[in-house]
C-alpha cells in the first residue's frame, strides 16, 4: 500500500499554469491585461473599503470625540473590602494577591480602591491607591506602600 501511496501523481492536464497577465499582445491578455479601458476597475482591483459610491463615508460623518491610547495599561483593581480576608498584621502585595485568587490575568498595574470597610490592621503593596483606600487602611492602623512598576508583571 505504501509502495503505491509513494508513487501517486495527478492526472495530465489536472494543473494549469497560473495566466501572466500584461506579457505582450500575442499573450491575448497583454496591454491592458483583461481590464479594459481606464476606470476604477482597470486602475485597481475593487472598490476601496467603505466606498459609498462618492458619498460621505459614515466614518466622515460620525462626530470625533475623546481619545483612545493604542497601549492602554491594564489596572487590576482591588477593593478593600476584599482584604479583609487576609488575617491582622500580613504584609499583601501583588504576588500574595495573586496566589489567593483575587487578580488574575495580564495587567501592568494594581490599584487598591476604597469600596468597603477595613478593620484588620494590615501592609499593603500596589502601584496605585484611591485616597479613600489610603485613608481606611491607615484608620485600621496599617501602612499603604506605593511600590514602583516592574517588568515582571508584563510576563504574567
Amino acid at each position: 500500500m505504501a509502495d503505491i501511496l509513494s508513487k501517486l501523481s495527478k492526472p495530465a492536464g489536472a494543473t494549469r499554469s497560473k495566466t501572466r497577465l500584461g506579457r505582450g499582445v500575442g499573450s491575448g491578455l497583454g496591454k491592458t491585461a483583461g481590464r479594459g479601458q481606464k476606470g476604477q476597475y482597470a486602475r485597481r482591483g475593487t472598490f476601496k473599503p467603505y466606498f459609498e459610491g462618492g458619498q460621505t463615508p459614515l466614518q466622515r460623518r460620525l462626530p470625533k470625540r475623546g481619545f483612545n491610547a493604542r497601549n492602554p495599561a491594564i489596572v487590576a483593581e482591588v477593593n478593600v473590602s476584599v482584604l479583609e480576608r487576609f488575617s491582622a498584621g500580613v504584609t499583601i502585595d501583588v504576588n500574595t494577591l495573586r496566589q489567593h485568587g483575587i487578580i488574575k490575568g495580564a495587567f501592568d498595574r494594581v490599584k487598591i480602591l476604597g469600596n468597603g470597610t477595613l478593620t484588620k490592621k494590615l501592609t499593603v503593596s500596589a502601584h496605585s491607591f484611591s485616597k479613600s483606600a489610603v485613608e481606611k487602611i491607615e484608620r485600621a492602623g496599617g501602612k499603604a506602600v506605593v511600590v514602583e512598576e516592574s517588568s515582571a508583571l508584563a510576563e504574567n
